[in-house]
């Protein structure tokens, strides 16, 4: 499967769909998709080739360690992250598919954030913050 920017420039090779999926409503990810959350799947970065070139921003978490985020010089599409919590994974921004067949997220964090019409399934995890 392939993820890539709007235009192209950027992409992400992944060796198929991901079992983890996670939809996070935290003010950052609302920010920084510009909708009412952010939706990764998460992946090995050993597995995954990445085409382009990519532009990093890097932010702290409330718990004490860093999120990065790579977009797009172009277009300014997110295409992938990275938690310093877990070094070894790489999140790819799943509306980067364009596959609506994605499944759905396993899991989902900082509801507290979460805007009152939105419903992610109820099989997925739900957490008020993020995960310890």
């Amino acid at each position: 499967m392939e993820a890539k920017c709007q235009c192209g420039q950027l992409a992400v090779t992944t060796p198929g769909p991901s079992s983890t999926v996670v939809a996070c409503h935290c003010s950052y990810c609302q920010r920084r998709s510009g909708s009412p959350f952010g939706v990764f799947a998460y992946y090995p970065d050993d597995v995954l080739a990445i085409i382009g070139e990519a532009t990093k921003y890097e932010r702290p978490t409330e718990t004490g360690g860093t999120f990065e985020t790579f977009f797009c010089p172009v277009c300014g599409s997110t295409v992938y992250a990275r938690a310093s919590k877990h070094p070894t994974m790489l999140g790819i921004a799943v509306g980067a598919f364009n596959d609506a067949s994605f499944p759905a997220p396993v899991r989902s964090v900082w509801e507290q954030g979460k805007h009152h019409w939105v419903s992610i399934p109820g099989h997925a995890q739900h957490f008020p913050k993020g995960r310890s």
